[in-house]
């Protein structure tokens, strides 16, 4: 599994574009197979696109990172509450890039005054990549609260998800050699920043680097001067070479300027003041690399000033001119965002270096090195449901063809590509509520009128059902229910799966797959699971829907059914036997139920990791779990709970859906010989299509 590291900065001007690059130039040198992921685009000031930090890590590697989301759809889809849908795409995207990586670097949002949604949107793709958090700062007064701002946002269900900071921009006064131990004797940098160096190295996050500020870093060519001022160049000489250390503003005479002609200076002053021009061509004469002059006012010195000039000119020395004058020329310089320039590779390759330089590379290899235990994230199980049910190709009958949400989410399930949807119903009438939902159905979407198939399925329908009485009339009647419509034609082998439950109970789902389908010959019974989405993690919960009071030996059962499931669907599953008691400290009928069927559990599947009887809060919490059952494998690591009795199952499962806003997949029918599948009354579109894509998998 890749590690994925995400870093994300205090506010703007952190740097962050180039500390996450010097973050892959450090991981390279150390030989690990490292790739690079920015989710969503932020376009710098000035930038029409493609998005920067992707660009130039294409550029300046071999890494071919997947395009970002654009801001637009991004903010489309958080604003329109489908944050859930958005996470998927990036995790579709970051899967793209992963396959052949140890490693992910992934670049955040900045949280500056036009994106206040960016730590929300930071901690939604942390928790859905599973990844940990970096935090990029520069020195400023209130950083060690944005620190821990970052920590509280970042949280994670085993504590904080910040494992690092980085302090970008530090003042070395001079000194370049910044020692990054930081102990507690030393540290090479201005006391004010030294202090904040040792603040932010106590805090409970591994202090990666400090990198120190250097200048030349963002020095300007004079190309780019040209382009942001939209000069006219008078003679371009080394345009693309020269760059600008520092820019001067010549207005005093000849004898008080002398001091101002020095290597990478940029010269400003108006087009008429000849002498200043002489003594500036007569500088770059005597071998002084100027950056370059800058005219202003519009003006020009006279022709036989240049002729005069041409030797100096003829070195390379870059002319400009501006319609402005020179003050208000310099202060427009002076309001350039200190950004290179998207296509100074020279520059932002000795910027890479410089962070790489300065950060901990031993620690980087050993937190590498790290084994972590896969968590699954709402967001990847999610994708992983669409890409698995859409691989599948399967075909799923909806007897309630013609109510609206089932609808949709047969037209969604079409545009998506996870199954084939079979909508039971009178075609007029369901493209009048498709219509009616601005959709309009293709061909895809098969439409299957009742009255015009009912006939040829009276015959097989009997012949499952003559043991039992069943006549012709029977059930001819009984098929004018479309679920058993529905049944028939999965038990025909004309569908693959079922899906109802939006406007039928769950007996009226369920009975039909009973007595035409039948369970498995693996299973003792039928049961359920629900996939509950939680914030960090995706959990099931066993049985919510079906067995109202199972004995020992079924509980048994769906423990194994429910395993089985989760692992099918891509959890590595550790059970808890939900009780009111953990271990031995209770007694008492429905705890003795509980003890027994894991001991069956125990008997009947030992490569199962499984233990109870367990609380809630012991199977769910860290911490509470090594209090209660501090022996236990499974004891505040559990993603598999099995429920004593559907009466704590159902509870749990709706407390938990509704209180804490969380989406439930489910529940999904286990033990059945051909997958039929309920649905919650009050079931959304979402619902139905994450159903139907369960259902889809069950039938591969």
């Amino acid at each position: 599994m890749s590690h994925v590291f995400i870093l994300v900065s205090t506010g703007a001007g952190a740097g962050l574009t180039t500390v996450s690059l010097g973050m892959v130039r450090a991981l390279d040198r150390l030989g690990i197979r490292t790739a690079f992921y920015k989710p969503v685009a932020q376009l710098h000031t000035g930038d029409a696109g493609p998005e920067r930090s992707t660009q130039l890590i294409e550029h300046m590697t071999h890494i071919v990172p997947p395009q970002p989301i654009s801001l637009r759809r991004a903010t489309s889809l958080l604003g329109s509450g489908r944050e859930g849908l958005l996470m998927e795409e990036v995790v579709a995207h970051y899967r793209q890039c992963s396959q052949q990586a140890d490693v992910v670097i992934v670049e955040g949002l900045v949280a500056d005054s036009h994106a206040g949604y960016a730590t929300r949107l930071n901690a939604a793709i942390a928790r859905a990549l599973d990844a940990e958090v970096i935090l990029v700062g520069k020195p400023e007064p209130d950083l060690e609260e944005y620190i821990d701002i970052a920590a509280n946002a970042f949280i994670s269900e085993d504590g904080t998800a910040l494992i690092g900071t980085i302090l970008n921009k530090v003042d070395t006064n001079g000194d370049e050699q910044v020692d990054l131990s930081l102990g507690e004797d030393h540290c090479a940098i201005p006391e004010l920043t030294n202090e904040m160096c040792k603040k932010v190295a106590a805090k409970p996050f591994h202090f990666i680097g400090a990198i120190p500020w250097q200048g030349s870093l963002i020095s300007l060519r004079m190309s780019d001067i040209v382009g942001y001022l939209g000069a006219k160049v008078v003679q371009a000489g080394e345009l693309q070479k020269r760059r600008v250390d520092r820019i001067e503003l010549c207005a005093r005479t000849v004898s008080n300027t002398l001091s101002v002609y020095l290597p990478h200076t940029l010269l400003i002053f108006p087009g008429d003041r000849d002498d200043i021009f002489i003594a500036a061509c007569m500088s770059a004469l005597n071998g002084v690399p100027l950056a370059g002059i800058l005219f202003t006012g519009g003006l020009m010195p006279n022709q036989r000033v240049m002729d005069l000039c041409a030797q100096a000119i003829q070195t390379g020395l870059p002319i400009l001119q501006v319609e402005s004058n020179s003050y208000q020329t310099a202060s427009k310089l002076a309001q350039r965002p200190a950004e290179v320039a998207i296509d100074d590779y020279e520059l932002i390759d000795q910027a890479m270096d410089h962070v790489a330089n300065h950060l901990d590379a031993e620690w980087l290899r050993q937190r590498c090195a790290i084994e972590r235990k896969p968590r699954l994230s709402p967001a990847a199980f999610r994708y992983q449901l669409i890409q698995q049910a859409g691989s599948a190709n399967r075909r799923i009958v909806l007897p309630e063809g013609d109510e609206p949400r089932t609808i949709m989410a047969a037209y969604q399930c079409q545009q998506r590509g996870i199954a084939q949807c079979i909508l039971l119903g009178k075609p007029e009438k369901i493209h009048q509520v498709a219509l009616s939902q601005g959709i309009t159905l293709t061909d895809e979407v098969i439409i299957v009128d009742p009255d015009s198939v009912r006939e040829r399925y009276i015959e097989p329908m009997v012949a499952l059902r003559r043991h039992k009485g069943l006549t012709t009339q029977m059930a001819e009647d009984q098929l004018q229910d479309h679920v058993v419509l529905g049944t028939m034609m999965l038990a025909t082998d004309e569908v693959d799966g079922l899906v109802s439950g939006a406007l039928h109970t769950t007996a009226n789902t369920v009975r039909p797959a009973f007595q035409l389908i039948g369970t498995s010959e693996s299973a003792k019974l039928v049961s359920s699971i629900f996939f509950m989405c939680l914030p960090d993690q995706v959990v099931v919960y066993g049985d919510c829907a079906i067995n109202p009071e199972p004995n020992a030996e079924e509980l048994a059962d769906i423990a194994i059914q429910s395993a089985d499931s989760a692992r099918r669907f891509g959890l590595d599953p550790r059970v808890a036997m939900i009780s009111y008691s953990t271990g031995e400290s209770g007694s008492g009928l429905d705890v003795d139920k509980v003890r027994q069927a894991t001991k069956i559990v125990h008997q009947r599947r030992p490569d199962m990791l499984v233990d109870g009887p367990l609380q809630y809060d012991a199977a769910a919490i860290v911490s509470v779990g090594k209090s209660k059952a501090p022996k236990s494998q499974v004891a505040g690591t559990a993603n598999v709970f099995v429920f004593p009795d559907l009466n704590t199952g159902n509870t749990t499962y709706k407390a938990v859906q509704r209180s804490a806003h969380v989406v439930s997949i489910g529940p999904m029918l286990q033990g059945l010989k051909k997958p039929v599948n309920d649905l919650s009354r009050g079931a959304s579109v979402e619902d139905i299509v994450y159903t139907i894509a369960l259902t889809a998998i069950q039938a591969g």
